[in-house]
């Protein structure tokens, strides 16, 4: 079943003739392979690893779990049964960021000012 000369020609006309009309047709993405995981290094996995050894997130996290807790039973002083309440968790929430965020200010100026005392 060999084409024609002709009808090969008249083919490529068409299809330039409905190019030009219509646009370029977008060219269709290749299937993709499909990647081995079991030959993959989990780097990420070990980086997270190393990054919770660091006694800097430690401190982090003892210092939002501290002031979650206090912001919990700040809120059940007066009424036992607001610990329980959304707003509790909330405020735990926000109390737990607001520490965390200060500690790493702390953390950062201390880095800062040592980074300017080595200059000197």
């Amino acid at each position: 079943m060999a084409k024609d000369k002709k009808s090969g020609k008249k083919s490529a006309k068409k299809a330039e003739a409905v190019e030009l009309i219509a646009g370029p047709q977008p060219v269709k993405a290749s299937k993709k392979k499909k990647k081995d995981v079991s030959d993959k290094h989990h780097g990420g996995l070990e980086t997270l690893a190393k990054l919770a050894e660091h006694p800097l997130v430690g401190d982090l996290l003892a210092v939002g779990a501290l002031a979650a807790v206090a912001a919990i039973a700040e809120s059940g002083k007066a009424d036992p049964a607001a610990v329980k309440s959304a707003n509790a968790v909330k405020s735990a929430g926000k109390a737990a960021a607001a520490a965390i965020g200060a500690r790493l200010l702390k953390e950062f100026a201390a880095a800062d000012a040592s980074k300017q005392n080595a200059k000197a």
